[in-house]
Formats: structure tokens, sequence, C-alpha cells
């Protein structure tokens, strides 16, 4: 399954930005030898199950020009690269704690010439900065994931939504979110019809602000 999968559910692209997503396939692969940061199964389905599924959170939120999303936990590169080439006139900061998954992002940003990702080895809680938008792939339950970015979302709102968090989540998420009244849960399936996008979910958070 190839990056066709993605032009047919995103058909403005530039001949740039397909490239772009045609070439990750084979950085990925390279890189995926050296460093282990993709299952070999997921490998062989990478425009399925990393490119177009961080693309989804497209399809609910589009980022205008100049607005900065931050990707936690990014691991190598995801949901990140995949909406950094999506929405070149955005900056994009994408971190993890583990330095050999950034190193893997560095070299494939790198590869793709992408000039709008920031790669940052470190801890969330560390970084000093504040965004319009979090994004990220379940690499915690929403109350520890709120915690770590306290802080890390702009009060202005540039979007005709909330600033807040972008969560791509799976399951039944009810016990989790049920402290979240203000939470928007999107399913994945109303965009994509892949059987892989049952069970697959888009969490809106809006961030609440004092005053």
């Amino acid at each position: 399954m190839k990056a066709e999968i993605v032009f047919k559910y995103f058909p403005n692209l530039t001949d740039n930005q397909q490239y772009q997503l045609k070439k990750l396939e084979d950085l990925y692969k390279d890189w995926n030898l050296k460093i282990n940061v993709v299952s070999r199964k997921d490998i062989e389905e990478l425009y399925l199950r990393h490119v177009l599924h961080s693309l989804g959170i497209a399809k609910v939120q589009m980022f205008k020009p100049g607005s900065e999303i931050l990707d936690v936990g990014t691991g190598g590169g995801f949901p990140g690269i995949p909406l950094a080439i999506l929405f070149p006139e955005s900056k994009f900061t994408l971190v993890d704690s583990i330095g050999k998954k950034i190193k893997v992002v560095e070299e494939v940003v790198e590869g793709l010439q992408l000039e709008n990702v920031t790669p940052v080895n470190s801890r969330v809680e560390e970084l000093d900065k504040q965004f319009d938008f979090i994004v990220s792939r379940a690499v915690a339950v929403m109350p520890t994931f709120v915690h770590w970015v306290k802080g890390k979302i702009k009060k202005e709102s540039v979007h005709d939504r909330r600033n807040g968090i972008l969560y791509l989540k799976g399951g039944d998420l009810a016990e989790e979110l049920k402290n979240y009244k203000s939470a928007q849960t999107f399913e994945l399936s109303d965009y994509f019809t892949e059987d892989f996008f049952e069970t697959k979910k888009i969490v809106y958070l809006p961030m609440k602000f004092k005053g």
C-alpha cells in the first residue's frame, strides 16, 4: 500500500508534497535497518498505519500559516512529519526523550528538506515555549498527558477552534475522558474507509484558561 492511498484522501497536494510523501518510504526503510523505530509489519504498511493515520488530524483541524504545533513523543516522526508536509507554512516542533528516535527524525527531515520542522531531544516538561496545538499518538492516558503539557498552550487562538490538544487514540475512551466534559471525539472511520480506522479516533481537548 503506497503513497497513493494518501493522495486519494488529499487530492490537492502540490507536486513537491507528493514527492516528499513518496520519499518517506525509502527514508524510513533505510533508517529502520539502522535504528528500529517502526515495526517490520508497520513499515510495510507505512502509508496506512502511520502517514494516513497521522493526517487524520488534518481532517479535523487545518493549521493556519504561521501557527505553531508541538508533537509530543513523536517517536520516528508521527504525526508531526506528515502534518509538516501537508502544512508547509506552519511550524512544527517534534519532541521525544529518546535520542535515537530524534536522530531518525532529524535525518528524515533533512532528507525531505523540510524547513518547518524542529526536532528536539527532551522531555516535553522541559520545553520553555507555547504552541497553538499539541498533537500526539497515544503516548499516555489523557490525565497524564494533560499534566505533561500544562502551560504549553498559547492563550490566544488564531483558529476558529480554541487552542488545545489533538490526540490520536483507539478503543473505548469513556473512562479516560470522564473528567473532561469539553472533550470532543471524532471517528476516523468517518473520513477513511479502510478497516484499520474502525476503532481509531481523534480526541480534541480545548484548554481552559482563567480570566
